[in-house]
């Protein structure tokens, strides 16, 4: 697992959540022990950085319709407490990929399968939040290391925001739309730091219409050399325009759902 193998040996040394009241404000905090060092958290002021699948609307991409969540009618049974059912109980149908916030492994491009629910083996991450203004080129809008602030040391996850942040993003389809994309160079730079992780708020890190190229996720995910089976993408995220950047500790948590991709909901917590 490269060297950073604090991904969470998970040594909470401490586990030691201290509540406290002052001014009516209740902190809990936390202490973590990494590879080489200590950082301080408060478990009571998480900052959600996921969009929600949503019936028939949120964002969306990738030519396909609006996730549908619709009550069961069965034998006579209806899944619906108005209509007169004993519980409300609902299929819901939408992709991954194109609905909400969702964590993707290699097997996304492999032709063997290679499922996200194996990708992790701990959720608790130092990350460096980087806003990012894509630059112009050749007509489209890409994100190179021009623009990307250093790395941080000790983090081995990356959570970019692209400006405008504008709060349309969690409403968008992004289908057809040539959103900004993330240039294959950058990707190998995050991929020589050590990086393991990285999030995004677009549809991909790669340009909507390239031909089946993917150049971005090859990149990070060493297709062509020694595959990384243990790193993973997020995509389609929104993190608020309050939130600054810089280090936070994240907690991953994805949907246990064998598949190359499932639904996530990473949050994140400032580091004292």
């Amino acid at each position: 697992m490269k060297n950073y193998v604090y991904l969470f040996s998970i040594l909470i040394a401490s586990c030691a959540a201290n509540k406290s009241t002052q001014n009516d404000t209740t902190f809990m905090t936390t202490t973590i022990q990494l590879e080489n060092e200590q950082v301080t958290i408060d478990l009571s002021q998480p900052i959600d950085i996921s969009l929600a699948v949503q019936n028939n609307a949120g964002v969306g991409a990738w030519y396909i319709d609006q996730p549908q969540i619709k009550y069961v009618e069965v034998d006579g049974y209806v899944g619906n407490v108005k209509l007169g059912g004993s519980t409300n109980f609902n299929d819901v149908n939408f992709n991954p990929h194109s609905h909400g916030t969702h964590t993707e492994c290699i097997g996304h491009i492999t032709e063997g399968f290679h499922s996200v629910n194996d990708a992790l083996d701990g959720t608790f991450f130092k990350a460096q939040l980087i806003s990012v203004t894509p630059q112009e080129l050749n007509g489209d809008l890409v994100i190179n290391e021009s623009v990307v602030a250093p790395l941080e040391t000790g983090i081995n996850a990356v959570i970019l925001r692209t400006l405008p942040n504008l709060e349309s993003k969690k409403s968008k389809n992004y289908s057809n739309s040539n959103p900004p994309y993330v240039a294959a160079g950058l990707m190998l730079r995050f991929r020589e730091s050590g990086i393991q992780h990285l999030l995004i708020d677009l549809p991909s890190v790669d340009k909507e219409k390239d031909n089946g190229a993917l150049l971005a996720h090859k990149e990070f995910w060493d297709f062509n050399g020694q595959q990384r089976l243990d790193a993973t993408i997020t995509e389609l995220i929104y993190v608020p325009e309050a939130v600054p950047d810089g280090l936070y500790m994240i907690d991953l948590q994805v949907a246990p759902i064998e598949n190359d991709a499932a639904p996530s909901r990473p949050i994140l917590y400032k580091i004292f």
